[in-house]
């Protein structure tokens, strides 16, 4: 018999999806194209027609069909092949580091070799010597040797200083000694290690003439080239299935005194006088901040279309699911009254509209830590590291910040999907998944949040003494001294729509927020251990404050093109100052009346921004082929796509499972003497 199929001929219950869809389109007071151009350019966006057509059309990259339904296993021998692939398709075009990118955007699948791109190559491109680079580099551009990045221990993680393995200098021999000395030195959660790395950036104690340096990098040879077999010395492997991103060899491996060549230690800034093992200082300490500034801000970018995903599929979806008359404000298509589509609930706006707005206020905000960074290369390159502190602070924080708000908008995005939204076939679940390391590497969340608020304590003590601000942080917080009893201005819930009141209340409560915790620790002599819940809170309340000052700066601006952001930029702004009222209140800057103004006026923009909802995220320009999901393609169809990723269940690819002669057919046949044969031959009671 074939595999299961469904009735070709039945259709859903109008009206359907893509007429639907349609209509929201239809409602929208902008062309979403127009707002497409302007969040990615010309430029990216024909780069991206072109490759997508390329992998689409690729036997090994265009077919994500597995992705459903395969385990770890298939998954990942399939990501060993499209990682392969990608690099032949490099080759073979001739593609640029952007236009790699785009692709591994558009294939949307983490493999065995991004922590060699991503990790393994900018730390020897940053921190190492040219010779070091032409040694190293070259070949690993080539993936004649492939790189992972060693840091994470199973005993330390965010504690980089308290990192076990060490590498200990023997000048006699003009080499280091890397070692694990305990169980918990043992390197994990190392993407690329399980299987894939011939070589690892090892972060371990530097140790020479009996004096600890802390961690500094190395790399060190774990595979042998030819035979791929470990190293003497190396005790290597994977560490087993994961919540998510299966597709990716997060590996562990121990070091038995390996030693490795004096070379082998990233000496740009820091190195060992090979003759006498005497340490040279860096010319500055923060000299790596400014990757790690890179590196947060290209975070918070993703952060954006990781929102923006999220929202389209539940926005969508939304759009098309029909649940119940609203008996005060029917529906009618063709004079029929018909089920009210999700979307016209003011719960679902409610849950919804603010995860769009989180996805546009990202974007502007990426974009502006990106011209910040730049700026920043710029001066530290005539020797000013002055605007390094405040950046790199920021960019901890916003990483924080970000990255929590991703994962809370799939979550939200897939419950907002009702019963559907836990079928992997939503697009939802498995990115969730996916994403969700985000929140603990590249630091953790919570941890992210002390160095934020620690450099804003130290700002504010500044400028209460000298009374000078020279950046956006100590610009507010003079503001802030200069009238520390302010209260907000409105009188009524319209005032609410004024861009700049709104980012005064953000303002007046960040600055607030830090007063109060420099009052607890200097006055009060309150231990950071028992601030940490306050620390915690700084940092959120400055980088939404960044978040909303970076929306409302861009979109009203004078002759902005886009008036439906400003929409979307009060929108973000009232859904986080409502969020995190009690803040506001503390502060006594707003009082509880003007808190249910907030109320009222929220309510009211997610009316009035409710026939721009489809619109808006049709604007981010996901092809389906990167959403993968049934509910939020492009033309609405959800219902027939659901049936037709059923279809394709392996457990539907026959009549009869298998198991079934082993463990259902031996309960069923015990009663077989009460069987009749009807008149089509099937056997019933």
């Amino acid at each position: 018999m074939p595999p299961t199929q469904f009735p070709r001929h039945l259709k859903p219950i109008e009206p359907q999806g893509s007429y639907l869809l349609e209509q929201e389109r239809k409602r929208a007071s902008f062309d979403p194209k127009d707002v497409t151009l302007t969040l990615y350019g010309q430029d990216y966006l024909q780069k991206r027609e072109r490759i997508l057509n390329i992998i689409q059309n690729d036997p090994i990259l265009g077919d994500k069909s597995h992705r459903y339904y395969t385990g770890r296993d298939v998954r990942f021998k399939k990501a060993l092949a499209a990682a392969n692939r990608l690099v032949e398709l490099t080759r073979i075009h001739q593609w640029t580091p952007e236009e790699f990118a785009i692709a591994d955007f558009l294939f949307d699948e983490s493999g065995p070799f991004r922590l060699h791109r991503s990790m393994f190559q900018p730390t020897i491109e940053n921190q190492g010597t040219e010779e070091q680079k032409k040694k190293y580099l070259e070949p690993a551009k080539r993936y004649e040797i492939i790189g992972c990045y060693a840091q994470t221990e199973l005993g330390h993680g965010s504690n980089v200083r308290g990192l076990e393995t060490t590498a200990t200098y023997d000048v006699a021999t003009q080499t280091f000694v890397i070692h694990s000395p305990t169980l918990t030195a043992s390197k994990w959660w190392i993407g690329g290690l399980g299987v894939a790395a011939t070589h690892a950036m090892v972060m371990a104690r530097l140790i020479s003439n009996g004096k600890d340096y802390g961690p500094h990098p190395f790399i060190v040879q774990i595979r042998d080239l030819k035979t791929h077999h470990p190293v003497p010395g190396v005790t290597v492997g994977d560490i087993g299935p994961k919540f998510g991103f299966n597709t990716v060899d997060n590996g562990f491996i121990l070091f038995d005194r390996v030693r490795v060549p004096h070379d082998a230690m990233m000496a740009r800034f820091s190195k060992i006088d090979k003759a006498t093992g005497n340490y040279i200082q860096p010319p500055n300490s923060k000299l790596s901040y400014g990757t790690m500034v890179f590196v947060r801000a290209n975070i918070v970018l993703e952060s954006r279309l990781v929102l923006a995903r999220a929202a389209t599929v539940a926005i969508r979806y939304s759009a098309v699911r029909a649940q119940f008359v609203d008996e005060a404000n029917p529906k009618k298509v063709d004079s029929k009254t018909v089920e009210t589509p999700v979307l016209d609930y003011r719960m679902q706006q409610y849950r919804l509209f603010p995860i769009i707005a989180q996805a546009y206020a990202c974007h502007f905000t990426a974009i502006e830590m990106h011209r910040m960074y730049y700026e920043n290369q710029e001066k530290m390159a005539q020797g000013d590291f002055s605007y390094l502190a405040d950046l790199h602070a920021s960019s901890s924080g916003l990483k924080s910040l970000t990255t929590t708000l991703g994962v809370a908008g799939i979550e939200e995005c897939r419950r907002a999907c009702g019963g559907h939204g836990y079928s992997l076939f939503s697009g939802l679940g498995q990115f969730y998944q996916d994403y969700l390391p985000k929140v603990t590497w590249e630091g953790d969340n919570y941890l992210l949040t002390q160095q934020t608020t620690r450099y804003l304590c130290k700002t504010f003590r500044a400028v209460r003494a000298s009374g000078k601000a020279n950046n956006f942080s100590s610009q507010y917080m003079l503001e802030y001294l200069g009238n520390p009893n302010a209260r907000c201005p409105i009188t009524d819930k319209a005032d609410l729509s004024n861009p700049e009141i709104l980012l005064s209340a953000f303002k007046f409560r960040a600055a607030f927020l830090v007063d109060k915790a420099v009052h607890a620790i200097d006055v009060e002599q309150r231990s950071w251990n028992d601030m940490l819940v306050e620390i915690y809170r700084i940092s959120r309340a400055h980088c939404q404050l960044m978040m909303v000052s970076n929306f409302i700066n861009a979109v009203f601006a004078p002759n902005y093109k886009h008036p439906v952001l400003q929409k979307v930029a009060i929108l973000f702004s009232l859904s986080t100052l409502e969020q995190e009222m009690a803040d506001f209140l503390a502060s006594g800057y707003v009082s509880p009346q003007q808190s249910l103004l907030v109320k009222e006026r929220l309510i009211q923009v997610l009316k009035d921004i409710r026939p721009e909802v489809v619109s808006l995220v049709d604007a981010f320009d996901f092809p389906d082929f990167v959403l993968q999901s049934a509910l939020g393609a492009k033309d609405g169809r959800a219902y027939e796509r659901m049936t037709q990723m059923a279809e394709l269940e392996p457990l539907n690819q026959t009549p009869v499972a298998d198991g079934y002669d082993d463990y259902i057919r031996p309960l069923i046949h015990a009663g077989k003497n009460a069987w009749k044969l009807d008149k089509d031959g099937v056997a019933r009671l």
